[in-house]
C-alpha cells in the first residue's frame, strides 16, 4: 500500500492539465494552458495520456464527433476528463454517424464528468450517449461517469444494449468485469432503448464473473424507449436513489423501470419509479432472471401501468446457466396507484414481502398478488406485516391464461405454487378471493399524512439538478419515515 501512495504521489506531479477550445484552440497547440489550447476532440483521442493527467474541454463548445480518450490512470493517479469555464456543459453531438458519443474501450482509472451528449441521427439506428466497454480486458478498476447531461440519443429499440449509458464486458478469451463501476448524478433524458443498462459474457452461471462495487446512484432518467436501469452480472450492486419516469414509451416489448437481471446481492433503495408505459412488463420495479438475494427497500412505485413488482425467472434451472431467483426482500417500500399487479410471482422461490404499503385509488381494480407459471411454479413465499389500503378493488389468484398485452385473467388461488403465506397483513377496502391470513388486521386506522408530490425538475434545464436531487432524497425520506413511523436506516 506505500508503494501505491508513493506511486500516486508520483505520478500527480509529473500530471499535466491539457485545455480544448473549439474556438480559439488549434491541434498544433500544446494543449497545457488556456491559451495554447487544442481545438478538437480527435487531437485527445490521438494522444496518450500519463495517470494524473486532466482533460479539460471549454464550457459552451461543441463538437461532432465522438470522444474516445484511449489511455488509463493508475491507482490514485486517474485521468480526468472535465470542463472548465463558465456557461453550459461542453457538447460533443454523435449526429448518429457513431454509434457512441462517448467511449470507454479497455480503459481504466478514469473519470468523466460534466458533459453534454447527444447522438440523434435521421432515424433509429444502434446508438449511444456512452459505451464502457471491457473487451477480454481483465479487471477494469475505478471508472466514474457523473453529471453527464444525455439526451435525444434515438438508438434501436430492437436492441436493449443501446440508448443513454452501456456498460459491457466481453470476456470470450480473459474474462473481465468492472470492479468500482459509479455511474452517477447523470440526467437521461429521451433515449431509445435503453436509459442505464448493462450487458455481460459472464451474466450464465458457467461464465460467472461479476462486476463488482458496481454504484448506480442519482440519476434521473425520463421518456425512455424501453428499460430505465439494468444492473447484469453483477454482485453486490447499490442502486440508490435514481428517478425513473416514463419508461417503456416506445419499445413495444416487454421494460419495466429499475431491475436487475443475472445478479448477486443487489441492493435497491430509495429510487422512484413513475408512469412506466404498457402492460408489457410495465412495472416500476423488478428482481428478475437467475438473480440471488436481492433486497428492495425504500423504494417508491407509483402510476405504472404494469404495476409495483414482478419477481421471476423460469423454474428451469442448472449450475451452467439459471440458478433461478432465489431470495428476494422486498420492504419498506411504497406502491401507490400502479396499475395492473402489485406483486407478480412468477418462478421465483423463497421470497419475503414484508412491511410495505400499498395504495389502490379509487376507480382502479388490480391484482394484489398474482402467481403465475414460467416453466413452473414459484416454492416458498411470505406476505407479511403488509398495510393494503383499498379504494378500488384488489384481487388474489394465479394466472389462468396470460393475454396478447402481457396480463392476466385471473382464476382463485395459487395455482401450481407452493407455500404461499400471508401473516398479519392489514387489509381495507374490497378485498377478492382474500388469502388465509392468521394474524389479518382489519384496516381500521387512520392512514399517515403524507405530501405526495415531490419536487420536480425540467430535464431541459440541467443547471437546476443538483438543487433538485438533493431536495428529492429530502422529500423521499420524510415519505418513508411518515409512512413507516421509524428511521429510514439503507443498505443492509
Amino acid at each position: 500500500m506505500r508503494f501505491l501512495y508513493l506511486f500516486a504521489l508520483t505520478m500527480a506531479a509529473q500530471a499535466a492539465t491539457y485545455h480544448v477550445d473549439c474556438v480559439h484552440g488549434a491541434d498544433t497547440n500544446s494543449g497545457v494552458s488556456t491559451s495554447a489550447a487544442w481545438k478538437g476532440i480527435e487531437k485527445v483521442n490521438a494522444s496518450r495520456f500519463r495517470p494524473g493527467d486532466r482533460i479539460l474541454l471549454k464550457s459552451g463548445c461543441v463538437w461532432e464527433g465522438q470522444l474516445a480518450p484511449p489511455s488509463s490512470g493508475a491507482e490514485g493517479a486517474p485521468i480526468v476528463i472535465d470542463r472548465y469555464g463558465s456557461g453550459p456543459k461542453p457538447r460533443i453531438d454523435g449526429r448518429g454517424k457513431v454509434e457512441d458519443t462517448l467511449r470507454l474501450y479497455n480503459v481504466q482509472f478514469v473519470e468523466v464528468r460534466n458533459l453534454e451528449l447527444t447522438n440523434l441521427g435521421d432515424g433509429p439506428g444502434v446508438r449511444r450517449g456512452v459505451h464502457i466497454f471491457l473487451d477480454n480486458f481483465g479487471t477494469g478498476r475505478h471508472i466514474v461517469v457523473a453529471e453527464l447531461y444525455i439526451h435525444d440519443v434515438n438508438g434501436s429499440n430492437q436492441r436493449k444494449d443501446n440508448g443513454g449509458i452501456t456498460f459491457r464486458t466481453n470476456g470470450n478469451r480473459t474474462p473481465s468485469r468492472f470492479d468500482g463501476l459509479t455511474i452517477e448524478r447523470n440526467i437521461i433524458w429521451k433515449v431509445d432503448r435503453s436509459a442505464i443498462a448493462a450487458q455481460s459474457y459472464h451474466a450464465q452461471r458457467r461464465r460467472w464473473f461479476p462486476s463488482l462495487n458496481v454504484v448506480i446512484r442519482d440519476n434521473f432518467v425520463e421518456d425512455i424507449g424501453g428499460d430505465g436501469i439494468v444492473p447484469w452480472a453483477t454482485d453486490g450492486a447499490l442502486v440508490e436513489h435514481n428517478i425513473a419516469r416514463d419508461c417503456n414509451r416506445r419499445a413495444k416489448s416487454y421494460n419495466a423501470g429499475i431491475w436487475p437481471w443475472s445478479t448477486d446481492n443487489s441492493v435497491l433503495q430509495l429510487n422512484e419509479a413513475a408512469f412506466t408505459r404498457t402492460t408489457q412488463d410495465g412495472q416500476g420495479f423488478d428482481s428478475d432472471y437467475n438473480s440471488r438475494n436481492t433486497l428492495l427497500q425504500y423504494n417508491y412505485s407509483h402510476d405504472n401501468e404494469g404495476g409495483f413488482l414482478l419477481i421471476c425467472s423460469p423454474v428451469e434451472r442448472n449450475r451452467e446457466d439459471n440458478f433461478g431467483n432465489e431470495g428476494t426482500v422486498a420492504r419498506h417500500n411504497i406502491s401507490r396507484n400502479d396499475r395492473a399487479r402489485i406483486f407478480h410471482l412468477s418462478g421465483a422461490d423463497h421470497t419475503t414481502i414484508e412491511d410495505n404499503a400499498v395504495y389502490v385509488g379509487e376507480g382502479l381494480d388490480v391484482q394484489m398478488l398474482l402467481v403465475s407459471e414460467w416453466n413452473g411454479w414459484s416454492t416458498g413465499a411470505v406476505l407479511r406485516n403488509n398495510k393494503f389500503y383499498v379504494d378500488g378493488v384488489a384481487r388474489y389468484g394465479h394466472g389462468l391464461k396470460r393475454l396478447e398485452d402481457g396480463t392476466y385473467t385471473l382464476a382463485p388461488g395459487w395455482g401450481g405454487a407452493k407455500d404461499i403465506v400471508f401473516e398479519g397483513n392489514t387489509y381495507s377496502g374490497k378485498q377478492v378471493d382474500r388469502p388465509q391470513d392468521s394474524g389479518a388486521v382489519e384496516g381500521r386506522e387512520a392512514r399517515p399524512a403524507i405530501e405526495w408530490r415531490g419536487p420536480e425538475v425540467d430535464p431541459a434545464k440541467p443547471e437546476e439538478f443538483d438543487a433538485f436531487l438533493k431536495q428529492h432524497r429530502r422529500w423521499m425520506v420524510q415519505l418513508f419515515e411518515r409512512q413507516f413511523g421509524k428511521p429510514v436506516k439503507l443498505g443492509r
